[in-house]
């Protein structure tokens, strides 16, 4: 029997055989080993097995055998060098990678409070959809057939607009599906950075276009036309005047005029409103992108009038301190003064706790100095807008956001150089290749009048040649047009034929 040869001859045997060829393995073959890796099929499918840093790999490779040598002698070599496998991934279950990518948020990215949470709701949806419809539990093991069907679910669920828990729910709309989509693929391109997808898989979400998503049922942008900005104004109260003439002469977010503070914000001598971050008060501006805006001089009349006599506080209080003359509890403390408060709040709310506080409990205690300086709510600015365009007839509109819309379309209707409405806006820059940076963001705020198309055409074509032969074709014509344009010589040319 062959156990009873010499083991030189057995090599030469198995040498003769072609068993250490560089020719593609036999398929008779069912394992090989190069160096530390080990190859075995199972069934039809390649399998390499090795061990890397304490940990037992056994990743899929394909029905291709010499693909898995190929693979093998290259993880074989990246284990000798100490470098990390390429077939390596760290599985992890889908609610595991979840946190992890919100911690990544947290502590890396440092992303706004607002921005994680808005994240963690997108993502409550696969995480229900996964304890309820199709139990997948690993990350890895969900295909783009899965995030599929998690889009057929999200057409089916029904939810509060805004979030609000006695809001009558309705059909999620298609930007919703969008943003929920986007971002988990953004979850998903995070697993892979991290490797725990394999070194092929693709991002489910990707496959399915999850950005390309069209958007049909979307709420769409109101602009008011110069009759009813003028009624809306009118309409206006002593109090809602000055906030709704700044959010429509300076284009600034509700957010935004929410969190400015006297007398650094608003600068009536220089004629500026800044826009700047307050992270010590738990706000900043959406982009972290602070800016300054130049009040057009009757906004800085109107402004001077609103704040007389207030040198600290936010520049627009809630409507209780203008009509009821409530004083609020932190009257009369500036930012610097502000910022000490709310740090001695948060040092007796972590002694309380015996432990230190996260960014939302710190965002909490900052949310009560803002109380505490009577400061406005955005809700508040969006129900006085509803019922302000009730009043003058414009029931559709429903999002003061549309006034920083008119804005931008103002100034695109005045042709101001867009880089310089790009700065007004706030919008974040191009630097750095950052999504929705540069230009683009502002051209989403930007809805061009039919009117002004045509006149921009008009003086963009009024030279050609085509429009001065055109006009000399019209004056040969002159005496039939005159005719034609006549009083009741369309009757008679219908009544002649």
């Amino acid at each position: 029997g062959r156990s009873r040869i010499h083991p030189f001859v057995a090599f030469l045997w198995r040498f003769a055989a072609g068993e250490f060829s560089e020719e593609p393995m036999p398929q008779t073959l069912s394992s090989f080993r190069v160096g530390k890796v080990q190859g075995y099929l199972r069934g039809r499918i390649w399998y390499l097995y090795y061990h890397e840093n304490g940990q037992r790999r056994r990743p899929r490779v394909g029905p291709d055998a010499h693909a898995a040598r190929r693979l093998a002698a290259q993880t074989n070599a990246q284990l000798e060098s100490g470098d990390i496998a390429v077939l390596s991934f760290e599985p992890v279950s889908i609610p595991d990678l979840r946190q992890r990518w919100l911690e990544h948020h947290e502590h890396v990215q440092r992303s706004s409070v607002n921005t994680i949470n808005r994240y963690r709701t997108a993502t409550d949806h696969l995480i229900r959809f996964l304890r309820d419809v199709r139990p997948v539990r690993l990350a890895s093991n969900f295909t783009a057939r899965d995030a599929e069907a998690f889009v057929r679910h999200l057409r089916s669920v029904e939810v509060a607009p805004n979030g609000h828990a006695h809001s009558k729910k309705r059909k999620l709309l298609d930007k919703g599906v969008k943003f929920i989509c986007e971002c988990c693929r953004t979850l998903y391109m995070y697993a892979a950075k991290r490797r725990h997808l394999s070194a092929y898989a693709e991002n489910p979400f990707t496959a399915i276009g999850a950005g390309e998503m069209p958007v049909d049922d979307a709420k769409p942008i109101v602009l008011f036309t110069a009759e009813q900005e003028q009624k809306f104004l009118e309409a206006c109260d002593e109090w809602q005047f000055p906030i709704f003439l700044t959010l429509m002469l300076t284009g600034v977010r509700p957010g935004e005029l929410c969190h400015l503070l006297l007398p650094e914000d608003l600068d009536l001598e220089a004629g500026l409103l800044h826009v700047r971050n307050k992270p010590r008060l738990g706000w900043q501006v959406k982009t972290r992108a602070a800016r300054s805006i130049p009040l057009v001089p009757v906004l800085a009349d109107v402004l001077r009038v609103a704040v007389y006599g207030r040198q600290t506080g936010p520049v627009f209080r809630q409507p209780r301190c203008e009509r009821l003359g409530h004083r609020p509890a932190l009257e009369g403390l500036d930012r610097q003064a502000l910022e000490a408060e709310a740090s001695k709040r948060a040092e007796a709310e972590q002694h309380k706790l015996g432990r230190g506080l996260s960014r939302q409990e710190r965002q909490s205690v900052a949310l009560k100095i803002w109380r505490d300086v009577a400061s406005l709510k955005e809700d508040r600015i969006r129900n006085e807008f509803i019922r302000l365009a009730c009043k003058v007839g414009v029931e559709h509109a429903t999002a003061p956001k549309a006034l920083r819309h008119l804005f931008a379309t103002s100034l695109q209707e005045a042709n101001v150089d867009p880089l310089v409405r790009n700065l007004l806006m706030g919008h974040a820059s191009g630097q750095g290749g950052r999504p929705g940076g540069g230009l683009g963001m502002t051209a989403v705020y930007t809805h061009t009048q039919m009117e002004t198309i045509r006149q921009s055409l008009d003086e963009a074509l009024a030279r050609r040649s085509a429009s001065t032969v055109g006009r000399n074709w019209m004056g040969n014509h002159k005496t039939t047009t005159t005719r034609m344009l006549m009083p009741g010589a369309i009757s008679s040319a219908s009544s002649g034929s």
